[in-house]
Order: C-alpha cells, then sequence, then structure tokens
C-alpha cells in the first residue's frame, strides 16, 4: 500500500464501476480507512482510494442494484467520518405517455453507477437525480434516450411562462383526425335521418390511412422504443390494437373485392387514433394548469430594478444587481429585491408571499420581499438578497420540490404499473383464443381482442397521484402554506394531534417586561442593568425585551465577559468580576437558592401567565455560594387568531397539546385562555422532542408547530413539522410545512388542505383502477366495441386529472370567515 492510492479486490468485477469524491482525507491512514469501510459494504468485488485526487472508485459484484449499492457506499464512507460530494441533477423528459413510461426512465437511471435517487413525475415530465458528483448530466441523458425517450437538462419550464406548444401537442391532429373520420363514423349515424350511405372500401381505406400512418405515427414510435427496451406501454397497445383493425379491414377489403363493399373496421382504427389524440391533447392543457400557480408566481418578479449608484438611478437587469445596492421603488411598483427600507414609508401589499389581504406598513428598518406590489410611497431599499437566494425564489424551489416528489401511496401505483402492460397483452391474448374457441370467428375474436387493448389505460394510474400533489400544493402555496414534499402533504392528512409551541407561536414572541422585584437590599435598576448586561449580544425575545426596558429608562449597561448559554435554563457571564445569572426557576434551584421574599410576587405573576426569570451573582462574602438579586416577569400577548386556531382543530377532531420552556403558571393560563386542551410547562429543548414522540408510541399521529431553534429537534421528531416563517432558518429547514405568515389560523388550513389533497388523489386512484377493473372485463366479453373503448380510456385521463384540477377551488378555512380575495389571488384566477 502506497500514500497514494491503496487497492483492494476480492473478486474480479461483474459491475461497471462508480467513481466518487471523498473530502475530509489528509494522510494515507485515511484512505486505508475509507477502503475497508468500502469493502465492508454487501456487494462491493473492488475497491481504490486515492489520496492525491481524493477519489475512490468501486466495483460491485453484481449481487446488487447499482442504485442500492451507491447508497450504502455514501452511507459507509459517511459513518467512518468523511464527506462524499454529491448533486442533484433535474432533466426534462420527453415521450413519456403513461405510469409505465415512469418506470421504464426511472429504472434506467437507476442503474447509472453512482445514482442512489431517481424519481421521475408524468405531470412535469421532470426527473430529479441523487448522484455521486462524478456522475456526469450526459451520463444520465445517454441512459434516458437508451430507454427510448428523451432527457435534455431542465431549465425551470414549469416555472417560466409558457411557451409555444408543438404541432404535435396541438389540437391541429384532433382536427384533422375527425374530418378524415367523420366520413368512416357517417354510415352509423346517416340511418337515424333517413339516409343509407356508406363510403366505397378504397376510400375508407384512403381516409383511415393517414389517420393510422401519419397522425398515428407517434404511438409506432413510442411503442417500438418500448419493445427495444424490452418493455410495454400505452402507446404499444394503441399501436397493436388500432394496427389489428386496420390490417384485418385491409385483408378483408382485398378478399371481398370483387363482391361489393364488405363491412370493414377502418372507423374503428381512425376513431380510436382521433379519440386517443383528443384525450392527450386534453390532458396537455389540464396539466399545464396545474402549474399555472408556480408560473404566475414567478412572472410576478421584475426583470429589471432601478438602482442608485454613484449619485445616478439605473434601470440594472434584475441579474445585475448585487447585495448591498441600493434600489429604488416608485409608487404602485413591484419591489424588484428583498431588501430593507433605508428610507420612506408606503403601504405593500405582500399577499403573493403571506396570503394575508391587507397592504403592510413599511418604514425605514423594515423588510420587504421582491415580488411586492408598493402601494403610495416612494422607497429606497437596501438590497439583501437576489437571484435564487430571494424569498419569492425559494417559495418557487420548494413548491416545486414537492411536486417532483412522490407520495408513499404511489409506490403501490408503481408496481401496479410495472406489469399493467403485459398483463393487459395476456389478458387480449386470451380473448381473442377464447373467442375464437367459443365461436370459431376470428373478426369478432380480433375486434374484440382489439377493444381490450385499446381501452386498458395505465395514463390515469400514473397521473391520479402527480396531477392532486401538484394543484394542492399549488393552491396552498398561493394562501402562504408552503409544503416541502409529498410525504408531509400525505402524513398531515392523518395528524389527530397538534402540538404548539408557546412564544411566538400562540404569542406574538415580543414580550416586553412587565415587572421588576429587586430582592432585600437591591435596587430596581441594578437589577435592570445587570440583566441587560448578560443579554446585551443576545436575539432571544426576552433579551430584545429588557434591552428595550433599560434604554427606555436611559439605564447604563456595564460591560460582560464570556457569556454563556445554559441550556433550558438561561445564561450567565461574568460581570464586573462576578459571576451573574439570569435564567429559570430550574436554575434558581439548582444553585441551591430559595425565593424567598419574592416567592408570593413570583407565584402571583405566574398565575397572570407571565414568564419570570430570577436573576443572581456570586457573592462577595463567599465566592462559593450564589445569592438572588431579584426577578424580573415578562407579558407577551396572545396572537389574534390563536384562539380561533384552536377551535378549528377542535373542529376537525384533532387534539390540541401546548409545550413550552416556560413556568406551570405562564404556560396553564395560556391553555385556559386558549382551549388548548393539554399542557407541558418547563419543558427543556431536549425534552421537547422526547414529549413529541411520547405522543407518537401512544398511537398519535403528531403535528409539532413551532419557531424556534430549540423548537428544531421536536419538529424532527414529529410526524409532520410546521414551521412559522416568522422564526428561525433551522426550524423551517427541518419543518416539512412552512406558514409564510405567524397566523396560527394557517395551522389548521394546511391540514385541511392536506384532508382536501388527499382525498382527491384517493378518488382519482380509484377511479384509475375501477376504470380498469370494470372496462377490461368488459371488453373481454364483447360488450364493447373499439370506438366506445377508444373514447373511454381517451376520457379516463382527461377525468382523473379534471379531478385534481377540483383542487383550485379550495380556499383556507379562514376565508370562509368573509375574508377578503388576496389581490394576487384574483391575478392568479384569472390565469395570470
Amino acid at each position: 500500500m502506497t500514500t497514494a492510492t491503496t487497492v483492494a479486490q476480492i473478486s474480479s468485477p461483474a459491475s461497471p464501476s462508480m467513481n466518487l469524491a471523498i473530502t475530509g482525507m489528509t494522510c494515507a491512514s485515511c484512505s486505508g480507512r475509507v477502503e475497508k469501510a468500502l469493502l465492508k459494504v454487501p456487494g462491493v468485488a473492488q475497491a481504490t482510494v486515492n489520496l492525491a485526487t481524493e477519489k475512490a472508485t468501486v466495483t460491485g459484484d453484481g449481487s446488487v442494484k447499482p442504485s442500492e449499492l451507491a447508497r450504502a457506499v455514501g452511507d459507509a464512507v459517511r459513518q467512518a467520518g468523511y464527506g462524499v460530494v454529491t448533486h442533484e441533477v433535474t432533466l426534462q423528459i420527453g415521450g413519456m405517455t403513461c405510469a409505465s413510461c415512469v418506470g421504464r426512465v426511472e429504472a434506467a437511471l437507476l442503474k447509472v453507477p453512482g445514482v442512489s435517487t431517481a424519481t421521475v413525475n408524468l405531470a412535469t415530465e421532470r426527473a430529479t437525480v441523487q448522484a455521486f458528483g462524478e456522475v456526469t448530466d450526459a451520463s444520465l441523458r445517454a441512459a434516458v434516450e437508451a430507454a427510448g425517450y428523451q432527457a435534455q437538462a431542465a431549465g425551470g419550464p414549469t416555472t417560466s411562462a409558457p411557451t409555444a406548444v408543438p404541432w404535435g401537442s396541438s389540437s391541429a391532429p384532433v382536427v384533422l383526425g375527425v374530418l378524415l373520420s367523420l366520413p368512416l363514423v357517417a354510415p352509423m349515424v346517416l340511418p337515424f335521418l333517413g339516409v343509407n350511405w356508406v363510403a366505397p372500401a378504397w376510400l375508407q381505406w384512403a381516409l383511415a390511412t393517414p389517420v393510422q400512418f401519419w397522425l398515428g405515427a407517434r404511438f409506432y414510435r413510442a411503442g417500438w422504443h418500448a419493445l427495444r427496451a424490452g418493455a410495454g406501454n400505452m402507446d404499444l397497445l394503441v399501436a397493436l390494437g388500432t394496427s389489428a383493425a386496420y390490417g384485418l379491414s385491409v385483408y378483408l377489403m382485398f378478399k371481398h373485392s370483387g363482391h361489393g363493399t364488405p363491412h370493414l373496421y377502418f372507423e374503428a382504427s381512425a376513431v380510436v387514433i382521433t379519440l386517443v389524440l383528443l384525450g392527450k391533447w386534453l390532458e396537455g392543457r389540464a396539466k399545464r394548469q396545474t402549474t399555472q400557480a408556480i408560473r404566475a408566481l414567478s412572472a410576478l418578479q421584475p426583470d429589471t430594478a432601478r438602482v442608485l449608484r454613484d449619485g445616478q438611478e439605473r434601470d440594472l437587469a434584475l441579474d445585475q444587481v448585487v447585495l448591498g445596492d441600493t434600489v429604488l421603488v416608485r409608487p404602485g411598483e413591484r419591489v424588484a429585491v428583498d431588501g430593507e427600507v433605508l428610507q420612506g414609508r408606503s403601504h405593500v401589499d405582500e399577499s403573493l408571499i403571506t396570503g394575508e389581504s391587507k397592504a403592510i406598513t413599511k418604514a425605514p428598518g423594515d423588510r420587504v420581499t421582491g415580488g411586492s406590489i408598493n402601494g403610495d410611497g416612494a422607497l429606497r431599499v437596501k438590497t439583501l438578497a437576489v437571484g435564487t437566494e430571494t424569498t419569492l425564489a425559494r417559495i418557487v424551489r420548494l413548491v416545486e420540490s414537492a411536486q417532483a416528489g412522490k407520495a408513499p401511496v404511489q409506490r403501490m401505483v408503481d408496481q401496479v404499473s410495472a406489469v399493467f402492460v403485459p398483463v393487459v397483452l395476456v389478458a387480449a391474448l386470451l380473448t381473442l383464443l377464447g373467442w375464437l374457441w367459443a365461436t370459431g370467428q376470428w373478426e369478432t375474436s380480433l375486434i374484440n381482442a382489439v377493444s381490450v387493448l385499446v381501452i386498458a389505460c395505465p395514463c390515469a394510474l400514473g397521473l391520479a397521484t402527480p396531477t392532486a400533489i401538484m394543484v394542492g400544493t399549488g393552491a396552498a402555496a398561493r394562501h402562504g402554506i408552503l409544503i416541502k414534499d409529498a410525504t408531509a402533504l400525505e402524513l398531515a392528512h392523518a395528524v389527530t394531534t397538534v402540538v404548539f409551541d408557546k412564544t411566538g407561536t400562540l404569542t406574538e414572541g415580543r414580550p416586553t417586561v412587565v415587572a421588576v422585584k429587586p430582592a432585600a437590599g437591591q435596587t430596581r435598576d441594578t437589577v435592570l442593568a445587570l440583566s441587560a448586561a448578560l443579554q446585551q449580544t443576545s436575539e432571544h425575545p426576552l433579551a430584545r425585551a429588557v434591552m428595550e426596558r433599560v434604554q427606555a429608562d436611559g439605564l447604563s449597561v456595564p460591560e460582560a465577559d464570556e457569556p454563556q448559554a445554559l441550556a433550558g435554563r438561561g445564561l450567565k457571564a461574568q460581570v464586573q468580576g462576578q459571576e451573574v445569572l439570569l435564567g429559570s426557576k430550574r436554575l434558581l434551584q439548582e444553585r441551591g437558592l430559595q425565593a424567598g421574599a419574592l416567592a408570593d410576587d413570583a407565584q402571583r405573576l405566574e398565575a397572570e401567565g407571565r414568564t419570570v426569570s430570577w436573576l443572581m451573582r456570586e457573592s462577595a462574602a463567599d465566592s462559593g455560594s450564589t445569592e438572588l438579586l431579584g426577578l424580573l416577569a415578562f407579558g407577551d400577548a396572545i396572537k389574534p387568531g390563536a384562539r380561533a386556531a384552536i377551535q378549528r382543530l377542535h373542529g376537525l377532531g384533532i387534539k390540541t397539546v401546548l409545550l413550552t420552556g416556560d413556568n406551570r403558571g405562564s404556560a396553564e393560563a395560556v391553555a385556559r385562555e386558549l382551549g388548548v386542551q393539554a399542557f407541558r410547562a418547563e419543558v427543556l429543548p431536549a425534552d421537547k422532542a422526547t414529549e413529541v414522540q411520547a405522543l407518537r408510541g401512544k398511537g398519535q399521529v403528531v403535528a409539532m408547530v413551532g419557531d424556534g431553534i430549540n423548537d428544531a429537534p421536536a419538529l424532527a421528531a414529529a410526524d409532520v413539522g410546521i414551521a412559522m416563517s416568522t422564526g428561525t432558518d433551522v426550524a423551517m429547514e427541518v419543518a416539512g410545512i412552512t406558514l409564510m405568515r405567524g397566523d396560527p389560523t394557517l395551522v389548521a388550513d394546511a391540514l385541511d388542505v392536506s384532508r382536501r389533497t388527499y382525498a382527491t388523489l384517493k378518488r382519482g386512484l380509484f377511479w384509475a383502477f375501477a376504470y380498469n377493473v370494470v372496462g377490461i372485463p368488459l371488453a373481454a366479453l364483447g360488450y364493447l366495441n373499439p370506438m366506445v373503448a377508444g373514447a373511454a380510456m381517451a376520457l379516463s385521463s382527461v377525468s382523473v386529472v379534471g379531478n385534481a384540477l377540483l383542487l383550485r377551488r379550495w380556499r383556507p378555512l379562514s376565508a370562509a370567515a368573509s375574508v377578503p380575495t388576496p389581490p394576487h389571488e384574483a391575478r392568479l384566477a384569472a390565469g395570470a
């Protein structure tokens, strides 16, 4: 073994190698440890680690799927204490027509060495791939193309303005198909008008042939690609079915060429293709509508900004604006960037972000969001975020991520879709043989087999779940509810208990100092000044309350050294050479102190729902002991919508629990006022997660609502984490759902939209399954001719997508209480 490269082999390579970049290696022993970790992974035949290039090459023995091996290899390296470079690639996929296509594209991508996960969405026609950094986009595109589809880098088509529809996807083929098919269908309709007319055989052939081989060429191409890949799809079924009807008609035409016009089936093949084209066109229109909300949100971002540079106003493209630039916003204009108001006062409509219908007053020091509409005043704004880091861009990215994901229920659908086409082909063959055995008539047998091929539709199965999720997440986003992924959406519908943090969630999170009680021998100003010394660098809401009170009273604040947070208890620091502590009753008890004369005051304040903090200092007389200096009481107003939020959850049959680190009196007062059914007080941050897990252990499906860093463990421990955007980035990162304004009534709305979406999803899946379960046997028994079967197949996909589009009518529960429609909602409804 050298210091640069180590190689180990336990068998000859039996599968392609995968390359991965390793981070954190510093010496030969590091490469040795990584190598040993890799060789312990089941399925690894050979491992090569190069310290100089910081790369590893792993070859499997063929016993494990490439994607499973990639995940195991990555986990092994991380567990060994090193990092693996990974990246996410999004591809736009062309040529997919049904759920079977989705499975085939996913399978092709997962076979690429180094790919750990691949998710394909039929509705958005996008593939999202997680892979090692060494996996190239070209190799992924090649895998997709080898499977018979087209792939290109996704440039955000779902969020950009709609582009021109290709001829093949427009209504033109449908119109041509109708015109060519009408004379073929006319003999079935004209007798009702007293007219008996049948087109000559040669004319029927001339009309049906362009429909079959020109307008229907797409089915032959896609079906051929599927066959080459060793699989089947809807296009193969249509191509086989219509070709059988067309071929039978040509055979009968020549067989009876000298004996008049025989009964032909050209109308069946032509009408089926026309109806399928009609269904695909309607389906495409409906699918484009499912992404309308996100496209409209993206379109709200201005293309240019008026920037003040070197004393001059310049109109610049948005990508030329940099952090720190001063942007001028005139009355009635859209704010171009996320930033802070430097000068001016105005009212700003932020309804596109928060769903809040009322314009918000903005003054110097306030934040504004790019894409919002300025009201009647001119503003100067300091740029704080541009490009992909703006709030609007992050919202679009988050919603698109949710729409690209798969709900757990989709796994069952994928399993059915994988075997759907082979099962239909077998059913058609059995229908042919069964009718041939029973009647001896080739024509009847073949036509019934054609009906089975044509009516089977895996498209509806593939569209039911993603379209419901896309429309549901889009509707929620329009009202300020961001759902991070499909799993959160599916889990949220089953929530039985909602656990709330108190401060900043049910209360305003802007506490004020309502009482200062000094201990004997101390003064009020001393207690306030020392408390401020401990907290002058803190961003905690209680710290801000103390600093505001000190500034209002004009007190001087001493310097504090070595500040240290005491998790769940408070904080301490060195002030004027002595250790000073400020914290909860728990900290007071840990220091062996009694409240003494302040006990009655503390009990009264806690009973009023106040948060009490105790100030202590190392005793001057005895350096080993601590003396009590006094207490501070904080009051935090309950949010206006908090009581309504709790009542709505109870109306949905959901239990409520309050979980807070505050004292029992404060927790009990808030719970009593809001009607919360249970509460836990004086809970440490780490214990919040334990409390949530205990509820889950009792069979409850738990949603945790919080806004702070201390809530992050509990948010992660819950079945569904719900974060307020008014809180910390950590909380929003952990949570599965983010509420874009600090209104607790949105919690019930988030659960309601989840329930509605899941109900829509299940309804779509039911009809997709029921349609095939009922339709295929009816066709096999001869009760459906190919034209009726084709019409039913075409309409099944349209009905499933149409069912999902009904979700666009969803409105929050709060909107039912005569809340005006947000301005941006009116624009979206108008197809902005």
